[in-house]
């Protein structure tokens, strides 16, 4: 990790993942499963958690939003897009609300953690396509 990334995972309020990320935890990951049987089970998985609190759910969009509140508030936007038959990519974006513009790398670490989350209800394949 060079020492730029390093500043921008600590002092940013903001992370995402990515297919190319510098950071292995943060890229793209991907599950066997279609769109709507991944909406069929994180939406309730999203809704029971007592840290969050759903926003917006876009089936259409292929998007749920939800304030996961553990500590700091963080607004989350998962993205899921089938790339292939039972091959779909889950995004993650999330933002810490504070009154300073960083969070100490909080957004950084919680991605992976809901990752996790995931992993116990779909299939995952890897982070490659």
């Amino acid at each position: 990790m060079s020492f730029r990334n390093t500043l921008n995972k600590n002092f940013n309020n903001h992370s995402e993942t990515r297919d190319k990320h510098w950071d292995p935890a943060l890229q793209t990951h991907y599950f066997k499963t279609t769109k709507d049987k991944a909406f069929d089970k994180l939406e309730p998985l999203f809704r029971n958690m007592k840290e969050c609190q759903i926003v917006g759910i876009s089936k259409d969009h292929g998007e749920i939003s939800f304030n996961y509140k553990a500590g700091r508030k963080v607004f989350v936007i998962m993205t899921i897009i089938m790339v292939k038959p039972y091959r779909t990519a889950i995004d993650i974006s999330a933002t810490t609300e504070s009154a300073i513009p960083f969070d100490f790398g909080y957004s950084h670490k919680l991605i992976p953690k809901l990752y996790d989350r995931i992993k116990k209800e779909l299939d995952f394949i890897g982070t490659k396509e």
